[in-house]
């Protein structure tokens, strides 16, 4: 059987699974996205749905699904961050992890999902880790039935939370590092790897012709993202006021959000072999 190599961002996160949860588990501004997303998903998403989860990481959010009564296949492309998810999802019988790339949904319809899911997710911009979406829209569109939803969260275009932060370290590349176009070096767990930062416009057009755009939702448009962090997380009533703010604007200010949650719906156009 043929092994395909692991991708060098896949890499990176395995070198970073263990200490993961530790790290970003205790990040407050992180929470408050996450619960944003959370309250997206509850929403598409009823209960007794199979929803896939595309990048899923250390599995917490396929946890908090599977607890709220949705069987959940989660899927990454790092094998130590699915065991660890496998660990957390031991106790839950509608949910499992799998090792595959966000690249390689194909392989799931092969083994017989095909058809099998009511919709699908990637959160925390997982997906900035593939130069190519329509190669996952075509692998997705073999699995979700017509009508199903589908939810990405994707790094916003350019946020002006990360920007301030940034510049308040003296750091210009930073701070405007999400105008970079093609692909962007970055550096985790002393691993290399390239991220790329969809712009709107091509995120809509890569899911075309199988999924159609439904909404867009800011995740941290007032909540600043995690560069902000320690010190965002020592002024608690500071980070609910401005998570209050976003419940209010991040649908009108979607494209400010440090994370922009696309919603979009599986159409009838066929998926074809592949892909």
């Amino acid at each position: 059987m043929h092994t395909l190599a692991i991708p060098p961002a896949a890499r990176a996160f395995d070198a970073i699974a263990d200490s993961f949860d530790r790290r970003y588990g205790a990040w407050l501004s992180v929470a408050a996205q996450r619960r944003q997303v959370r309250a997206a998903l509850a929403d598409a998403f009823p209960p007794g749905a199979r929803v896939l989860e595309v990048g899923g990481g250390t599995g917490e959010d396929a946890l908090w699904l599977a607890r709220q009564g949705r069987r959940v296949l989660m899927t990454d492309a790092s094998p130590a961050m699915v065991r660890i998810a496998r660990g957390k999802l031991a106790e839950e019988p509608g949910a499992r992890a799998e090792v595959v790339p966000a690249e390689g949904m194909a392989r799931l319809a092969d083994r017989g999902e095909a058809g099998a899911f009511d919709g699908a997710f990637s959160n925390f911009a997982g997906l900035n880790c593939v130069p190519d979406l329509a190669l996952v829209a075509r692998g997705l569109a073999r699995l979700l039935r017509p009508g199903s939803p589908l939810l990405l969260v994707l790094f916003g275009p350019l946020p002006p939370g990360e920007v301030a932060v940034q510049l308040a370290r003296g750091d210009f590349r930073a701070a405007f590092r999400r105008l970079a176009p093609g692909d962007v070096p970055a550096r985790l767990g002393g691993r290399e790897f390239t991220v790329r930062y969809h712009r709107p416009r091509r995120v809509v057009r890569a899911m075309e012709p199988w999924f159609r755009p439904v909404s867009r939702l800011g995740i941290g448009v007032f909540v600043p993202p995690s560069a902000a962090e320690p010190w965002i997380s020592g002024h608690p009533r500071l980070l609910r006021a401005l998570e209050a703010l976003d419940r209010a604007a991040s649908r009108p200010l979607a494209l400010l959000g440090d994370h922009v949650l696309y919603r979009f719906e599986r159409t009838d156009a066929p998926a074809g072999e592949g892909g």
